[in-house]
């Protein structure tokens, strides 16, 4: 249980250390037993990654650099402040534009692909 680890403990997205998931694309994970945050900061010319989840809706927050973010062909600009609800199913990409381009994407429930990379408390 994520939650029993995290009650009462404060952390700042500084403080998590960020993965390089692919050139172009590095990764921060929390998550609790609800409900994940990936934080992805991304580079213009990165390459696209066009995928679909079946199990879960992906809700999409920009808060730095701008982008297209693609749902089902359909280019949506985005920049800090904007947010998107990526449907189950769809297919959906993000093509930044101005970088670096910060997104931070929640999973409820959970991403189970992503929960070996969550942080921790005692992690740096």
């Amino acid at each position: 249980m994520l939650n029993a680890q995290l009650y009462g403990i404060s952390v700042n997205w500084d403080d998590i250390p960020a993965t390089e998931v692919r050139p172009g694309v590095r990764r921060k994970v929390y998550a609790t037993d609800e409900v994940l945050f990936a934080w992805h900061e991304l580079a213009v010319g990165m390459d696209l990654n066009p995928h679909h989840h079946d199990d879960f809706d992906q809700l999409v927050l920009i808060l730095g650099g701008r982008c297209n973010y693609y749902v089902d062909g359909v280019p949506h600009p985005m920049g800090p402040g904007s947010l998107l609800l990526v449907p189950r199913g769809a297919a959906h990409y993000i093509e930044p534009t101005e970088g670096p381009c910060i997104n931070v994407d929640v999973f409820a429930p959970p991403r189970a692909d992503f929960l070996p990379h969550a942080w921790r408390p005692g992690q740096g």
